[in-house]
């Protein structure tokens, strides 16, 4: 739905309209190495995306089999955060998981 606002402080009364725009959304990917476990993919894709069971591993074997997966799409502060929680808890735990966001 557009948003109006005042076109004139003084006047009030004219209103224009204004496009407003949904915010960019970001896929949220992980890629495959040989050093991280396949458990530790499920544990963050359930922990972090808050997958279940099935849809974790199949985004894990999707990982493993292609190279990679797609965790979700989200906006940019979203995305960002979770880029960023992906990676402090793979170095924490001493795997090299790479985790990215792209513009859908």
């Amino acid at each position: 739905m557009p948003a109006y606002r005042p076109q004139d402080e003084s006047d009030g009364q004219s209103l224009v309209r204004e496009r407003v725009r949904e915010p960019e959304r970001f896929a949220v990917l992980l890629h495959n190495d040989d050093y991280t476990s396949m458990e530790f993919v499920v544990e963050i894709l359930q922990e972090i995306f808050h997958k279940d069971n099935a849809e974790a591993t199949r985004i894990m074997l999707s990982v493993h089999e292609r190279g990679l997966g797609r965790c979700g799409v989200y906006t940019a502060e979203i995305a960002e955060a979770k880029v960023r929680r992906v990676t402090q808890k793979a170095r924490a735990a001493g795997f090299p998981l790479r985790c990215t966001m792209e513009p859908e």
